[in-house]
């Protein structure tokens, strides 16, 4: 099936089998590996991806059922800088990927991506959250090396409260 997207802004058209998850389409066909593939069971998280804004596990979603929408990869938060004078090339992180470097919110980084995207997705919600708040609306996120404290701090300092 011909399923054709806005992935990061950029217009994608590909032929996929009808059961490919939207995970696999993104990383094989689309070249794109910072969403990863953690357990194929919508169990950890690291497969999020913003859908038409919203946050989703890209794991429980077919690359068809997501034809014509438009989709954020952990690619697409941080910005190629070129209209404020900075050299081509050259990075400006999204303020919740800013927020986890500063707060050494990661350690293997394999759930970070899916961490960021449901973090930017949460505060958009829920701008001014407490830490109980942050705390159950990454509950779908799995991380097994940070023990979470950096990750909450992190989202709190992205949120201006920290």
């Amino acid at each position: 099936m011909d399923v054709s997207m806005n992935v990061n802004g950029q217009s994608q058209s590909h032929d996929v089998e009808p059961r490919t998850l939207l995970v696999h389409h993104i990383r094989e066909n689309v070249g794109l590996t910072g969403t990863n593939i953690g357990c194929d069971t919508s169990s950890c998280g690291a497969c999020t991806v913003h859908l038409n804004g919203q946050s989703v596990k890209s794991c429980t979603v077919l690359a068809v059922q997501a034809s014509d929408s438009d989709i954020t990869t952990i690619e697409g938060l941080a910005a190629t800088a070129q209209a404020d004078g900075s050299a081509i090339g050259e990075q400006n992180w999204h303020p919740m990927q800013e927020a986890f470097q500063q707060c050494h919110a990661l350690q293997c980084g394999y759930c970070t991506p899916g961490m960021v995207m449901a973090a930017t997705s949460f505060l958009q919600e829920n701008p001014n959250p407490t830490e109980d708040e942050v705390r159950q609306g990454l509950e779908g996120n799995l991380c097994r090396c940070t023990g979470y404290h950096n990750i909450v701090k992190a989202v709190m300092s992205a949120a201006g409260g920290a």
